[in-house]
């Protein structure tokens, strides 16, 4: 019998218009300043909009960070789009087990189908990184990615408030899933 050894790190692309904020270190709150500061500059936003935006990111950031999240990836609208609010954004979190004993993809998804009844769509799909349970929701995709050697899952979490999971965005989300690689 082989057995697999855990992953050290993980590969995943994401388009260079995605902001990254690191979850994993203390400054993670000025880089998601950075963010509310860029996206406000050059526009009218009042200053309640830009407290309101970076009060809901903060929050995200911080329930995400109890929850095992390593990254937050935000994608803006582009200045003369006219929309205001985040079309799409990603949270990379890790869900570890002890070893061997992460459930079955298919016990998760029969698990997350009944938690979601009605909700989502929840199948189990193969991507090159492994086994992966796919959640799809009409404004969420959520990815869950087992790990080699049995330790847990990778979830990529995906919102897409704007323009919904059913679109161009949902396929671009999709195509970074499947970019996923260990390392």
């Amino acid at each position: 019998m082989t057995t697999v050894s855990p992953p050290s790190d993980y590969r995943l692309l994401v388009p260079r218009d995605w902001f990254r904020v690191d979850l994993t270190h203390e400054r993670w709150r000025g880089q998601l300043k950075t963010f509310v500061d860029r996206e406000a500059s050059g526009g009218n936003a009042p200053a309640e909009i830009r407290r309101s935006v970076w009060t809901t990111l903060r929050n995200t950031a911080e329930g995400g960070v109890a929850r095992g999240a390593l990254e937050f990836f935000l994608k803006a609208e582009p200045r003369e789009s006219g929309h205001t609010g985040l079309p799409a954004s990603l949270m990379v979190s890790l869900l570890p087990t002890p070893p061997g004993l992460a459930p079955a993809p298919e016990a998760l998804a029969q698990t997350l189908a009944e938690r979601r009844r009605g909700v989502s769509e929840v199948t189990t799909i193969a991507l090159r990184a492994g086994d992966t349970v796919r959640a799809a929701a009409e404004t969420t995709l959520d990815f869950h990615v087992r790990m080699p050697g049995g330790v847990g899952y990778l979830l990529l979490a995906f919102s897409v408030p704007v323009s919904g999971t059913a679109g161009p965005m949902g396929n671009l989300c999709t195509a970074i899933a499947e970019s996923l690689r260990w390392t």
